[in-house]
């Protein structure tokens, strides 16, 4: 992912009201382009590990795109993390 297409995953991450088209794809890519750690769990679980804040989440099936629910989720997440627009 080039450094622009992360820049608009992470502000895309962050618009109101919560988006519910965002790949889960395109948010792994930012985060490991960021330094994150990321570790396969059970199922379709993701541990994520980023400057010393760890969450879990799950990958989004059938579908790629990841749901609100869990935008929020992650917003809180990256937010703890020190990371935002």
């Amino acid at each position: 992912m080039n450094a622009s297409k992360s820049v608009r995953t992470l502000a895309a991450i962050f618009e109101k009201p919560v988006r519910s088209n965002i790949r889960w794809s395109d948010i792994e890519t930012l985060l490991r382009a960021r330094g994150a750690v990321i570790t396969e769990g059970a199922g379709s679980r993701v541990r994520i590990e980023l400057n010393g804040v760890r969450a879990v989440f799950h990958r989004p099936h059938p579908r790629p795109e990841t749901d609100k629910g869990a935008i929020v989720a992650l917003r809180r997440f990256l937010e703890e993390a020190g990371l935002t627009p």
